[in-house]
């Protein structure tokens, strides 16, 4: 160490000396925490020095008083979504009604008529039943859904799939993988732009306990391509007395092809005779991050006893919120579920708000311009909805810094020189935060 080093690291105050200066402006905070933050603050800056950095006196106390006012905010924060991206997976996907979350204790596993033990998957079965015509169970998101259907139902035997549906879904997600963890072996039919129902038919053997399909989700094979209609896979499976399973992964159960959102159904599918299907809750469905199951009764029950259903269940708070979803649906409330409202809500519409908004805006260079809103959380990639956006020019990568520095923090976009605002996703509610937001920056 050269005496420069030394010298700096002489003159770092000590624990002591920084807690006694800042313990006035943190009275709430137990002096044990403030220790622990300024011992914290203080290896980090020894630390530095070795490695040739320097920081001084000043700067550790403002570090550490930057570490405690960290300390004091909540990580996980409502945010303002003006992007257009309706299931924006990096913001929650799909955004929650308001919960009013039960305070207390509940009935979450207590039958109030018998007085005896109950099951928690008793507050969403109905429901499910209701709308997709079987029963249903839920675990926590659809890759322990696709891992549990396949313990259950071929661990140590055959699952038939075709190539061109093994593909990887955000953030390092590999349907491959996932089948592989649960036991099953997969046996991979056709190319991966090409499969046809002989393929299926040549794979089986007396190991093939289930033919399965992938919904392709976020993945798109253009040109010289084919796979099997999916009556004609149910058919295989009926002739070989082979269960169908099909993971939707979106889990749409709203027809809002009228709306420019086409995706398939999860009660077609069941309709076709496929005899499991599961997709995720905070996609299509508008609710929490959870992985449904549904379709044969008899398949369904054996699922719900497979020992590994405990390990990946729901939590009271998510079974709170995805029956209300799941009610919503069932009565048809669609503006109870965020992503409906903004998925049905008409451009029209959408241009009379950002015209407002823009008119409040005095003194600004502001647009309101034609433009696109996406369904985004790997659910359509390809497919958008028309909307209007408001266009502000200037410092773009500032403007955006500051809103994102907001509190709320506003996550806008920025395309060339432009900072834009899409309404799509502004809940009515926060329109005239975003506007005083959108002043200050």
């Amino acid at each position: 160490m050269n005496p420069l080093e030394q010298e700096l690291l002489r003159r770092l105050p000590s624990v002591d000396e920084v807690v006694n200066r800042i313990s006035a402006s943190f009275q709430g905070i137990p002096r044990r925490v403030l220790v622990e933050e300024t011992r914290r603050v203080l290896n980090a800056t020894r630390t530095a020095i070795r490695q040739g950095q320097s920081a001084g006196e000043a700067d550790i106390e403002l570090r550490v008083r930057t570490a405690l006012e960290a300390l004091l905010k909540p990580s996980l924060r409502g945010v303002i979504n003006a992007t257009g991206v309706v299931l924006h997976t990096n913001l929650g996907r799909a955004p929650l009604p308001q919960p009013g979350f039960i305070h207390g204790y509940c009935n979450l596993e207590y039958d109030l008529e018998t007085g005896k033990r109950g099951k928690r998957d008793v507050h969403i079965s109905g429901l499910l039943e209701r709308l997709l015509g079987t029963p249903g169970i839920a675990v926590n998101n659809n890759a322990a859904a696709v891992w549990l259907v396949l313990n259950e139902l071929a661990a140590g035997n055959e699952v038939i799939v075709s190539r061109g549906e093994l593909i990887e879904i955000g953030d390092g997600f590999r349907i491959p993988d996932i089948m592989q963890r649960s036991g099953a072996i997969l046996r991979e039919v056709g190319t991966t732009n090409r499969t046809r129902i002989e393929d299926y038919r040549a794979a089986i053997n007396e190991r093939t306990r289930l033919l399965m399909r992938v919904h392709r989700s976020n993945f798109h094979i253009s040109g010289f391509t084919g796979r099997p209609e999916l009556e004609e896979l149910v058919a295989l499976g009926r002739e070989y007395n082979l269960p169908v399973y099909e993971d939707l992964g979106s889990g749409c159960l709203v027809d809002l092809s009228r709306f420019g959102i086409r995706e398939p159904l999860v009660t077609n599918s069941l309709r076709a005779g496929v005899r499991l299907v599961s997709f995720s809750g905070d996609k299509l469905l508008g609710g929490p991050q959870a992985g449904i199951i549904a379709g044969d009764p008899e398949l369904v029950t054996r699922l719900r006893r497979n020992p590994m259903f405990r390990a990946l269940r729901l939590d009271k708070l998510i079974y709170q919120m995805l029956e209300m979803v799941l009610r919503s649906l069932c009565l048809e409330r669609w503006h109870e579920i965020p992503i409906l409202r903004m998925f049905m809500e008409s451009p029209d519409d959408i241009r009379a708000r950002a015209e407002r908004m823009a008119a409040s805006l005095q003194g600004k260079k502001v647009d309101v311009i034609p433009g696109w809103s996406v369904a985004g959380g790997g659910s359509t990639p390809e497919q958008s909805i028309p909307t209007w956006l408001i266009a502000i020019t200037g410092p773009v990568a500032a403007m955006e810094r500051r809103l994102r520095f907001n509190d709320p923090p506003v996550i806008a976009r920025i395309e060339g020189d432009q900072l834009l605002i899409d309404l799509r996703t502004v809940l009515p509610e926060q329109e005239s935060v975003l506007r005083m937001a959108l002043l200050a920056a």
